[in-house]
């Protein structure tokens, strides 16, 4: 067998908040790390670059460079690399680049709810975590330092907690207020968002000036991006490879992994040695390269023996409303989101319908009518200009609300992704294939957001609101490799440890056996942190 092209004593595919957390903390701890990232890297003055170039600004991907070999799927062109094979679509953004998706997140740093781990227990539908909620509390509180969490410990979120948030919340906006005052006493409690944004300077980074572009790109390196993490695991000696796309996974006789097979831009291919693997390449891309690692000795992929991977995929189905305001409310001062009512989240109800979660909007109609761009087209079309143009957009842009709910979504097998054999992309790597359809609980969890959100505005005082059409993706991809200490139901052990590979390990959202309705963000950085110690056990197992 020839000598591999690299070698580490871990190699961790993925740069995104996963491998990225996980590398620091291996590195800093003495281990031999290389971090490999299937896409380019790239500056924050090269992505401001890209964008004030970009004219269609594609939300929120236009910042970062489309490239052909690492291709991901985007809002502006959902086809071009997902193939759509199900009832519904689904229709999420993410990146392939260091630093993945965090480069445009909005930042929500929630915690899961202790009945999110239960769910079956409590409700009798869905799954139970193998863990609970007070397994990862304290690692909830050190991904928080990690990444920088500013909130308010008085506010009610559902959880207990054992530490204090590293930074205090953010300012409310004026608009904030305006929802404060008319929310007072309803059963809709505002609170403010724990978020990884600095509200002071932390971790080398400034404090946020209130650009309002957090998605999709923080031009001062305010808010967390998993590039902070990257930077760290360098200083502490590891290396990164990028533009070097994973997609195998090559399995010995004593069932451990030995290497991964990678492709480069030019579809030349190679090899990565190691010890132990760590497979943080996102929900999508994780089980793909599993399921494309087909072998004698893996016919069904790797870690596959379950017939689980790539199946329960699930996401935080969207709905937004917009309306104008009877009174101005100001809005795109600060960050794109400083509150939201988090108490819909728990409850009873949850057996009959999910739990959901309504964020406020500081940024006007932003991307849910492509405003102001269509504001400003939209009186253009109607002749105005001069004054009469500049007080029109004054008096509507300052009265425009959003407000949007993410809704928890159960786990179903047959919601699921694999690789098409026969549609590839330009390296001749196969792309993803979603067979995907909404349950008749999603559709009762999406009515009743709609109804909250009508009720809401209803107190702030609006015209009839708009909402969405449909369902919206919330591009929060979960599911694909449930863990679970089974091996007959699960892909991962509670140690992220493949049941069928001791040395290979599996960081991210692909993990969750189920959702909630909390961004999942803070979850994937606390179970990355929890998973160091037994990553460094595999290198002497």
């Amino acid at each position: 067998m020839a000598e591999p092209d690299h070698s580490a004593d871990i190699v961790i595919v993925g740069s995104g908040v996963a491998g990225a957390l996980a590398a620091a903390e291996l590195a800093e701890r003495g281990a031999d790390v290389l971090i490999v990232e299937a896409g380019p890297r790239i500056t924050r003055d090269q992505a401001l670059a890209t964008y004030y170039d970009n004219p269609s600004r594609n939300w929120p991907s236009g910042p970062y460079p489309d490239a052909p070999y690492a291709p991901r799927p985007s809002y502006a062109d959902p086809d071009a690399y997902v193939i759509q094979a199900g009832e519904d679509r689904f229709a999420a953004s993410y990146e392939r680049l260091v630093g993945g998706t965090t480069w445009h997140w909005e930042a929500t740093s929630l915690r899961l709810l202790p009945s999110d781990f239960r769910l079956r227990s409590e409700f009798g539908l869905g799954e139970d975590w193998p863990i609970t909620y007070d397994d990862l509390e304290p690692w909830y509180g050190a991904a928080e330092r990690a990444l920088g969490v500013a909130g308010d410990p008085a506010d009610d979120l559902g959880v207990t907690r054992s530490d204090d948030y590293p930074m205090p919340p953010m300012p409310l906006s004026y608009m904030d207020r305006q929802f404060g005052t008319a929310l007072a006493g309803s059963p809709y409690v505002q609170v403010t968002t724990p978020a990884a944004r600095n509200t002071v300077p932390y971790a080398g980074r400034l404090a946020c000036c209130g650009s309002n572009s957090c998605t999709p790109l923080c031009p001062s390196g305010a808010k967390y991006d998993a590039l902070t993490h990257v930077e760290v695991a360098e200083r502490a000696g590891a290396r990164v490879l990028h533009d070097t796309v994973v997609h195998r996974v090559a399995i010995g006789d004593d069932r451990r992994v030995s290497t991964v097979g990678f492709k480069r831009p030019d579809g030349s291919e190679g090899t990565i040695g190691g010890r132990a693997f760590v497979l943080a390449a996102h929900a999508f891309e994780t089980p793909k390269i599993m399921l494309m690692s087909r072998a004698e000795n893996t016919p069904d992929g790797v870690g596959n023996s379950s017939g689980l991977v790539g199946r329960n995929l699930m996401d935080h189905p969207y709905k937004a409303t917009w309306a104008i305001a009877d009174h101005p409310v100001w809005p795109m001062r600060g960050p794109m989101t400083i509150t939201s009512i988090e108490n819909t989240r728990w409850g009873d109800w949850r057996a009959e319908r999910p739990a959901f979660r309504v964020a406020i909007y500081n940024l006007g109609w932003g991307w849910a009518t492509g405003a102001p761009v269509t504001t400003i087209n939209g009186f253009i079309d109607q002749g105005l200009e001069g004054e009469a143009l500049s007080q029109a957009i004054r008096e509507t842009v300052s009265r425009q609300v959003m407000i949007a709910s993410l809704t928890e979504q159960l786990p179903d097998p047959d919601n699921r992704i694999v690789p098409d054999f026969e549609q590839r992309d330009a390296i001749g790597i196969p792309r993803p294939k979603i067979t995907y359809r909404f349950d008749d609980y999603t559709h009762r969890g999406m009515a009743a957001s709609e109804a909250a959100h009508e009720d809401i505005l209803a107190r702030l005082g609006t015209d009839p609101p708009r909402h969405s059409n449909g369902v919206l993706a919330g591009s929060h991809i979960m599911g694909t490799c449930k863990m679970g200490r089974d091996p007959q139901t699960a892909v991962v052990d509670p140690d992220l440890r493949s049941h069928d590979h001791p040395n290979l390990f599996l960081l991210g959202s692909s993990v969750f056996p189920t959702g909630g309705a909390a961004n999942p963000t803070l979850t994937i950085a606390a179970l990355s942190l929890r998973a160091v110690e037994p990553i460094l056990e595999a290198l002497s197992g």
